[in-house]
């Protein structure tokens, strides 16, 4: 029998363990891909158009349709998600038929695979609604993908604000409204940043939803309702269309370019939440 000394040093190394070969995963996928690709890209690769023929290799159209495509899609979840958090938090009521029906449904949501989404937003946005590929599709497909972490984020943020602030401002004469808008939000704004910026990165890292909405025209889209293809769904095309060791290039160069971005979301979720504790603490 183990004493329990040496129950707890086992324990805790099996924690370490799990730690340490956590990291060494990511390390070694960082290395894999950023040995293969850093070399290829320059200046000329961000801001080049890309043409199938080779004349062009860049990636600036696959940016822009990227950015609108994530402006879109945070503008019609997080008003949305914000809201429903609200509601679930500071007017409905606990235990009630209409709270537990809005969280299954938020689960549910959340349980879906990606590739669900896209096959409905081909059938509802793209066909039914006559949007047909276009970033607006893709976008309102994104939207649904995105509105469970919006939710639950902006949910937990908002119950994390201390009772005593709601019961301050009550006691000052401030309407439930008010106390919402001046007193919650204000107080839980570092969780809801958190939200959208991590919902900005899932946006960024999902190729089959965009794949099926908003096509793979590799081309700068000059609306909303134009075809455009994403970085994302870039790679998948480059790595389908592997005949040459220019294509292998471009690939790990794409890949590098995503990697780097999802690492400054990262840390530019973690700067923004620490600014808006200071500025609300």
């Amino acid at each position: 029998m183990f004493s329990r000394d040496n129950t707890d040093r086992l324990l805790l190394g099996l924690i370490w363990g799990s730690a340490i070969v956590t990291m060494a995963f990511l390390i070694w996928i960082l290395f894999y891909i950023v040995s293969n690709g850093l070399s290829f890209v320059d200046w000329h690769f961000i801001t080049d158009n890309y043409t199938r023929t080779g004349a062009e290799a860049g990636i600036w159209p696959m940016i822009v349709s990227t950015l609108y495509m994530v402006l879109l899609s945070v503008a019609i979840a997080a008003p949305i998600g914000i809201m429903t958090a609200i509601y679930l938090t500071e007017y409905a009521k606990p235990g009630s038929h209409i709270v537990a029906l809005i969280r299954f449904c938020t689960e549910s949501l959340a349980g879906i695979p990606s590739i669900i989404y896209g096959l409905f937003g081909l059938t509802f946005f793209v066909s039914i609604m006559g949007l047909g590929f276009s970033i607006l599709a893709g976008a309102l497909t994104l939207s649904m993908l995105i509105l469970p972490v919006i939710i639950r984020t902006s949910e937990e943020a908002i119950m994390a604000v201390p009772v005593a602030y709601r019961e301050a401002s009550f006691g000052l004469g401030a309407s439930r409204l008010y106390t919402v808008v001046r007193v919650i939000l204000p107080a839980a704004m570092p969780g809801i940043v958190t939200a959208l910026i991590l919902s900005i990165g899932r946006i960024i890292g999902e190729s089959a939803p965009v794949y099926l909405t908003a096509g793979m025209v590799a081309n700068i889209p000059e609306s909303v309702f134009d075809s455009g293809r994403t970085l994302t769904v870039h790679l998948y095309m480059l790595t389908t269309e592997l005949y040459t060791q220019h294509d292998w290039d471009m690939a790990f160069a794409t890949a590098t370019v995503l990697i780097v971005v999802v690492l400054m979301i990262n840390l530019f979720t973690k700067f923004v939440s620490s600014q808006f504790s200071k500025a609300t603490y």
